[in-house]
């Protein structure tokens, strides 16, 4: 559960108020259930995770209704959605959210979100060499995570072969 504020959860609402009725579109409490729900998670989450979790809050809505939503929330820049890898599409909340990019464990598929202020540097300078109005970027660092508990991480070369031949003696 997030620990968004009630006046954040307001705005993002009104904001996709405005652009639904601007858009001519309804605005059904299930494209505002799909809403909340991405704005109250922590984490990235693809649209059948999202609809599973709107069943089992019992929303009624259908996976095409959830889909349709999301690409409405992309065109009104509420949500983002990234692709990592070979992965299904994932999605979060973009409105009034820090900037951040991401490390993806090609074992386990864990994601690690960092933020390094001297990217925000780059990127401005980088607008200004080139004039141009830079409204987000995405990056994503794709490689192993050495951490003990990671479920999928191969044995090193050797260290399977040890291990086997220290238990024989």
């Amino acid at each position: 559960m997030s620990t968004l504020p009630q006046q954040k959860l307001d705005e993002v609402r009104s904001i996709f108020q405005a652009f639904l009725k601007k858009r001519n579109k309804r605005q059904t409490p299930e494209r505002f259930a799909v809403l909340e729900e991405i704005y109250t998670t922590d984490d990235h989450i693809d649209a059948d995770e999202l609809y599973v979790r709107l069943k089992q809050d019992g929303t009624r809505v259908s996976r095409a209704t959830v889909y349709n939503t999301l690409e409405l929330l992309l065109e009104c820049d509420l949500v983002v959605r990234h692709q990592f890898g070979k992965n299904q599409a994932k999605y979060e909340r973009a409105y009034s959210y820090w900037q951040h990019d991401h490390l993806i464990c090609m074992d386990c598929n864990e994601l690690f979100e960092f933020c390094d202020p001297r990217l925000q540097s780059i990127q401005e300078m980088v607008a200004d060499i080139y004039e141009f109005d830079i409204k987000h970027h995405s990056l994503n660092m794709y490689g192993h995570c050495i951490r003990e508990d990671c479920p999928n991480r191969p044995e090193a070369d050797g260290e399977g072969e040890a291990a086997v031949e220290e238990a024989e003696a």
